[in-house]
Parts: C-alpha cells; sequence; structure tokens
C-alpha cells in the first residue's frame, strides 16, 4: 500500500502543507440528520470516489462515536447520540465507501467521545451503557456493511487502552461479532509492543513504527508475543493489502481530482438535506426571490464548510451563505451584508488578504522560503521557496532533502494593503517559534515567552496579538520569522510532538462591537427580509479540545436578540455541529439549523431559504435549554484522570424524557414547508421464533400540504413491564419517504425483534428479550399529531449473543 491512508467525512492528518495543492471535496457534516440511508450511501460512494482520485486505498471513516455532550470538541464528526441512528447511517456509508473498492475504517473504537485528556483518560462505563450505546453502532454496522478496517480509540476503557484491550478488539469484535479485517490504532495511539499486539492491534499508526520494528522483535524473541499471535497480525494486514489491491489504485498513483458537476449536485443535495427546519411563524419562509435581503453576521460572507481539527482540508471550493443568496435573487444587487459582531476565538485567518509583491495586482499569497540557518546569519541562502495560499499552516510531513537537520528556519513574508484607516489587529500562533514584524517593526513576540494553546493539536500556542494602525491605501509589509518545532518552549501538555511545526497568522479589523450592533438593528428594522447567520466555527469546535459552555460566542446572543426586537420576522440560520443555549429562540420568527455543509454549504442553505428544496432533515441531537442540563453535565471532562459515564444508558433523549426536563428541541425533531398526516399503522411480526423474528411497520402518509414533500417515519419501542429500569421510549429504526403534495405513500420499516426488545443482562453477560408486550411507536418529528402505537408479543425469555 504505497497511498497514505485518506480521510475524507473525518480526515486523519490531512492538512496543507508548504508545496501542497491538495484540495478536497469536503462533505456536509452531521448527515445523520437527514435519517436518509439510501442519500447516505451515495454520499459513501462519493468519499470512495474522491479517495480514488487522490490514489489512496483506505478511508479513515466514518465516525460514529457518541455525541454524550453538546460540548465535544469532535461532536460535529459523529453522527447522533442516538446509537441506531449512527449505526444504520454508519453502515449506509460504508457500503458506500467499499462498493467503489476503497477501505472503510470505521471510529473510533470505543468511547472516544470527549477531547479533554483523550489519550489518558479512563472512561469507566458500565457493561450494560456500553453494550446498548457506545458498541451498538459498530455493532449495527458490523452486522449490516462489515467495514473492512477498524481504528482504536486513544482513551482508555475501565483501566486499559483500547489499542491493547483484547476483551473488546478479539473477544467482542473478532469472536463474537465474528468481525475479519484489520484494526489500526488512532495516529500516535499505540502506547506498547506486547500488549498492544497480544490484544490483537494488527497496525501501528502513523510510521515510522515506534513500538514495533526492532521492539517487536525482541518480544517475539523472548515469547511476550507467541509466533502464532504475530502470525494473526501479519495475516490481517496482508488480507488488507489484498484488498486494498483489488481497489483498482495504483501504488504511487499521481494525485487526481474528482471535482465535476455531478459530485457538486450531489453535495448541494447533502448540505440542504442536512438542514433542520426548527421554528416557522406566520409562514417567514421561504424568502421571496423579489423582495431584497439583508444578511446579518460573521458566518454570511464566510463558508463554515466544517468544523476544525484532522476532519478540516482545504475545499475544491466552497460557498458562502452570501454567495447562494444572492445568486437566488431575481435582482441581485438587492443583498446587503453587516458583520453584526464577531464571533472568532483566534482572529480569522489572513490567508486571502496577502500578495506576493507590493503591487496588489500580483499573485494573492505569501512566500515561504525556508532556510538552514537563522535569520540573524548573513549571506544565508534558502533551500527551498513555495507560495502559500493560506496563512494557517502545519508542516506535518513537510521536508527538503536540503535541510540538514529537525532545526530549520523560515521566513513567510507578503503584503497587505489596507481597505480603510483605523487598528487592525494580528494574531500569531506556533508550533515551534516565531516573531511577526510589519514595516520591519516587531508586532508580534511568540518567541521569549510561549503559553499553551488548543491549536496544532494542543502542540501549539496561545494565539498572541498585536495592534497596528492602518491607513486606508496603504501597503504594509508583513513577515513571519520562524523557528522549527523542536525550538518550542511547550511542554506540549501530554499530546505527541510531531512533524516541523506550524504558523496560523489571523488578522481582523478592531471594531466596538456596540456599535456594530447598533448599526445591524437599525438597517434590519427597514429591511424586507432579515437573515442572519449565527454560529460556530472550526475555532471553537475541533479536534483537540472540547468547548468549555453552550453559549454562542462573543456578543451574538445579543446581536439577534436586539435585531428581532427590531424586526420581529428575523430569521436565524444556524451553524454548529452540537448545541448552543438559544435565550432568543422565542424572538425569532424562522429557524434553520444548517450544521458545517461542506463545499456547497451557502447553496444548500440558499436552496432551504428559497424554498427550492423542501426542508426535510430531523434533529439527529437533543437541544436542551442549558449545559447544566445535559445528563453528562457532572462527569465531561477527565477528573483524576478518569470520566464516569454517570448517566449510564440515559444519554440524550433518553435522559430528558425520563426526567420529564424541557429541551429547547427534541431528538428527530425537524418541519416542513408542507403537512404530512400518518395513519392506518401496523405493527406484526414474522419469523419461525422470537429471536429470528423480524418486526415489520407499516403505514400511511399523507401529504396534507400545497407543495411536494419528505417526511421521517420514526419507529420507538417501548416495553409494557420490563423487567429492569428502561428509558420511556427508545428509537429502533427509521425510512425517510417522499410524498407529493395531495398524494399518500405506504411506508415501512423492518426491525430484527431482538434488536428491538433486548437489554443487555450483566449478570448472563447476554442480550435478554423478556417475555410481554413491547409497544411501538410511531412518529414523524414534525408534531403535527400525536404518535401512532402498535404491539407484538414475545412468547418467551430468551437469551443471545453476536449479531
Amino acid at each position: 500500500m504505497a497511498s497514505q491512508p485518506y480521510e475524507l467525512q473525518t480526515a486523519q492528518m490531512a492538512f496543507e502543507v508548504p508545496g501542497s495543492s491538495t484540495a478536497y471535496q469536503q462533505l456536509a457534516f452531521h448527515v445523520g440528520s437527514t435519517f436518509d440511508q439510501d442519500l447516505l450511501l451515495r454520499a459513501g460512494k462519493l468519499m470512495g470516489d474522491e479517495a480514488k482520485a487522490k490514489g489512496a486505498h483506505i478511508l479513515l471513516g466514518p465516525c460514529i462515536n457518541m455525541q454524550r455532550s453538546p460540548l465535544g470538541g469532535r461532536g460535529f464528526e459523529s453522527l447522533s447520540e442516538d446509537p441506531v441512528v449512527a449505526g444504520l447511517g454508519a453502515a449506509a456509508l460504508v457500503k458506500g465507501i467499499q462498493s467503489t473498492g476503497v477501505v472503510s475504517t470505521i471510529k473510533h473504537f470505543v468511547t472516544n467521545d470527549q477531547e479533554h485528556e483523550r489519550m489518558a483518560v479512563n472512561a469507566i462505563v458500565s457493561e450494560r451503557a456500553l453494550r446498548e450505546i457506545y458498541l451498538m453502532p459498530f455493532q449495527i454496522a458490523v452486522r449490516d456493511a462489515h467495514p473492512n478496517a477498524f481504528m482504536t480509540a486513544y482513551n482508555k476503557l475501565n483501566g486499559v487502552h483500547l489499542s491493547e484491550n483484547k476483551r473488546i478488539m478479539d473477544d467482542v469484535l473478532r469472536k463474537e461479532w465474528g468481525w475479519e479485517g484489520a484494526i489500526m490504532s488512532d495516529w500516535f495511539g499505540t502506547y506498547s509492543t506486547s500488549d498492544a499486539v497480544n490484544a490483537g492491534l494488527d497496525l501501528e499508526m502513523p510510521g515510522p513504527s515506534r513500538w514495533r520494528g526492532g521492539l517487536l522483535e525482541h518480544v517475539v524473541s523472548c515469547r511476550k508475543v507467541p509466533a502464532h499471535v504475530l502470525d494473526e497480525r501479519v495475516r490481517n494486514m496482508l488480507n488488507l493489502v489484498k484488498q486494498c489491491r483489488a481497489s483498482g489504485v495504483k501504488e504511487w498513483a499521481k494525485e487526481g481530482t474528482n471535482d465535476t458537476p455531478e459530485t457538486a449536485k450531489l453535495l448541494r443535495k447533502l448540505a440542504a438535506e442536512s438542514c433542520v427546519l426548527l421554528k416557522n411563524d406566520k409562514d417567514v419562509l421561504p424568502l421571496k426571490k423579489d423582495k431584497s435581503v439583508l444578511l446579518i453576521g460573521p458566518n454570511a460572507r464566510t463558508s463554515v464548510f466544517c468544523g476544525g481539527g484532522s476532519s478540516s482540508m482545504q475545499p475544491y471550493y466552497a460557498i458562502s451563505p452570501f454567495e447562494g443568496v444572492q445568486a437566488k435573487l431575481k435582482n441581485q444587487s438587492k443583498i446587503q451584508h453587516t458583520i453584526g459582531c464577531y464571533s472568532h476565538k483566534e482572529l480569522p485567518l489572513a490567508s486571502n488578504q496577502f500578495t506576493v509583491e507590493a503591487d496588489q495586482s500580483s499573485k494573492k499569497g505569501l512566500i515561504f522560503k525556508a532556510y538552514n540557518e537563522p535569520p540573524q546569519t548573513e549571506g544565508r541562502t534558502a533551500v527551498d521557496e513555495i507560495l502559500l495560499t493560506n496563512t494557517y499552516c502545519m508542516l506535518m510531513d513537510y521536508k527538503h532533502p536540503l535541510l540538514e537537520d529537525d532545526l530549520w528556519y523560515a521566513d513567510v513574508e507578503g503584503y497587505f494593503q489596507a481597505e480603510r484607516t483605523g487598528e487592525y489587529e494580528l494574531g500569531l500562533c506556533i508550533y515551534g517559534t516565531g516573531n511577526l514584524y510589519v514595516d520591519g517593526k516587531l508586532v508580534i513576540d511568540n518567541t521569549s515567552k510561549q503559553t499553551q494553546g488548543t491549536v496544532f493539536f494542543g502542540c501549539g500556542t496561545v494565539e498572541e496579538k498585536g495592534t497596528i494602525h492602518m491607513e486606508e491605501g496603504k501597503t504594509y509589509h508583513v513577515k513571519l520569522e520562524f523557528a522549527s518545532a523542536v525550538t518550542s518552549k511547550l511542554d506540549g501538555g501530554g499530546v505527541p510532538q510531531f512533524g516541523g511545526g506550524g504558523f496560523r497568522i489571523g488578522g481582523a479589523w478592531v471594531l466596538d462591537m456596540n456599535d456594530t450592533i447598533a448599526e445591524a438593528a437599525k438597517l434590519a428594522k427597514e429591511a424586507e427580509q432579515v437573515v442572519i447567520c449565527a454560529g460556530l466555527n472550526q475555532d471553537w469546535e475541533g479536534e483537540g479540545a472540547d468547548r468549555v459552555d453552550m453559549k454562542l460566542p462573543g456578543k451574538m446572543d445579543e446581536l439577534i436578540t436586539r435585531v428581532a426586537e427590531a424586526n420581529p420576522e428575523t430569521i436565524v440560520i444556524n451553524q454548529t455541529g452540537t448545541p448552543v443555549e438559544m435565550p432568543w429562540v422565542h424572538k425569532v420568527a424562522g429557524l434553520v439549523q444548517a450544521w458545517y455543509g461542506g463545499n456547497e454549504t451557502g447553496n444548500g442553505i440558499a436552496d432551504v431559504l428559497f424554498g427550492d428544496v423542501n426542508p426535510a432533515g430531523r434533529l439527529s441531537l437533543s437541544w436542551p435549554k442549558r449545559v447544566e442540563d445535559n445528563p453528562a453535565f457532572y462527569n465531561y471532562r477527565s477528573e483524576g484522570g478518569r470520566t464516569l459515564y454517570g448517566e449510564d444508558v440515559y444519554i440524550g433523549y433518553r435522559h430528558y424524557e425520563t426526567v420529564k426536563r424541557d429541551v429547547n428541541f427534541m431528538f428527530g425533531q425537524g418541519i416542513s414547508y408542507t403537512t404530512f398526516d400518518l395513519s392506518g399503522l401496523k405493527v406484526s411480526k414474522t419469523g419461525a421464533d422470537d429471536l429470528s423474528a423480524k418486526v415489520v411497520v407499516s403505514l400511511t402518509v399523507r401529504n396534507t400540504g400545497k407543495l411536494d414533500g419528505q417526511d421521517v417515519v420514526q419507529v420507538y419501542v417501548r416495553p409494557t413491564k420490563p423487567g429492569i429500569r428502561r428509558p420511556p421510549r427508545e428509537l429502533k429504526g427509521f425510512t425517510k419517504v417522499p410524498v407529493k403534495a395531495g398524494s399518500k405513500a405506504t411506508a415501512k420499516v423492518e426491525i430484527p425483534l431482538k434488536y428491538a426488545a433486548s437489554y443487555w443482562d450483566e449478570i448472563r453477560e447476554a442480550w435478554v428479550m423478556e417475555q410481554g408486550s413491547y409497544e411501538f411507536e410511531v412518529v414523524d418529528g414534525t408534531g403535527a399529531q400525536e404518535g401512532l402505537v402498535g404491539s407484538v408479543e414475545v412468547g418467551k425469555t430468551g437469551w443471545w449473543n453476536g449479531l
């Protein structure tokens, strides 16, 4: 396998480095909210095709960890808080990926559900919660799709790191589930030689190996690793090589692209169908194409296409909401934008603000020059020179034959022309050391003293800032003097150090947010149509750190409140990967949860806003009112090296419904521009015996409105007299049904009875399906009617293991 494993939906170590022109298709995150397995199958196939275009045999995804808390840094990468939505969605993605011949690597196995101390934390989980919640999506994916590879989690589970956890890798995955394939570690997530090999870990990632090679030879020679165990690891890797060869991807294949109109069309569909319409008072939506639109907010002019970390890659292109909305208007000049307020954590990247020469008609970007000698060395000669188009640069695999050591230096410089007169703030994050100069004057010193930050996977500093006065029309020379990673003064905070270092240059005009909010409210009062583009971005949601609270950043809540008071027909487009507090929710007329929509973010949002796509998404997450309301509130971070999963099986909606806690929006909720009616429910049981039986749920879905649409039929189970405390109801199946206006369609959902009815018996160490009656409630999430209820009988209690 010559090509590096490639990751699209949840990219692992895919970053722009000097010399790289790599760009990718970025899919919509939270595709779980589509509740559409057929669409996810197509998305998976697109991911496989993209991997092949890049010359990669293996795709590192999908990620199906559970979203225990709204604060999870990588929550945006996962599919749901519900194991059935995550499992069925993952199975569809895996089938699509592997239909192209590309190997799908499902991850992170298992309980990698927070970022805080993710390599050290011990997740303490009951066996019942482990089976019913955290292992279940992986079990469903194995049952329905058989992913060819697994990736272990960083953390410990009940005292044992997952990459050396024999019970999980061998006893459960390989023996109980009968799965065959290769298991790899997450990057730098291997912590031993003999323990990991004996437990079942086939591949340590990344190379070059730290724990194998000579160390492995030694433990085999002294029989700490038996020869037959080593043979098993080798056999699994050889089978993986055979699968990769069958993909048709040539070794050392030249990297290509998959940027086609057909791909863009599917990406746009994914972005639109992931959107969830949550509020539409007085039918303020869809917008009118012949009226003007005022767009407010920092996410309007920027395409917030994904969160941060290894899943963030340089896209072929990225459409902003402003671009998408403008393209819809009959008169494209009838659009206006005002910032309202900032929402960044680190200053926005200054990527598009530089030119390589003082002449502003020259190429966009900055020049990167690498040296063996420090800046004060007279007559030094650059060994490499590269045009950079991005001011976020992690030098993960940057090498040059003329660089003599791990210690090397670089100058990064370009020219900035001021578009206004005022104070401009620059920011610099560094992995290594660096100083930033403007016209030869030191503006930021990030060398002499450094403070640990969260960028570059926790390897980098906090953002150091400096402010300069600029005059409109004047051009300024900006230069970063950088030294490689080995010069860093940070201790790393327990994070493995890797690569040559990195730098991040941001910048923004210093504005008074009170003034910008007042201006937005004033404009909104007279505007025909007002849309606020709110939310988070990769500063706040990304790998390496969890959020500290559930609030929107800065003065975003105040902005929305003031604008909504000025114009009660205000619509909010919220782009986040996880829930946020919404103290203004009763003031706005329209609300769309748009997540991070990939390349086609802006077009997908515009399609929904103007009704060219009738929204049909449903929330794959509960939306609590406050962070204190969520069931993991007491136990969401590492305390003394451990995290107690104290909510047990009561994750997400299972908790809120059990304790009757009000939420802003329920799991599975979402409305449409049309209306639906459910009727004629039939629930039956087929099969020779209960353990092999299926529950068949069928009903009629009628579109009672004036627009074509899609409805999501959700099937929940509740036992009438359980022998153990269980949640009030649990989702067990779903389907999406297209129905034309005034017409009807039949919805049908089939569920294995043992999966619908069973819970994990910790005494028997097996699933138990108790004798008795089980009610199946069917809803569509629109809240238009009470759920329909049918039931089936289980005649005899039975226990089972495996799939």
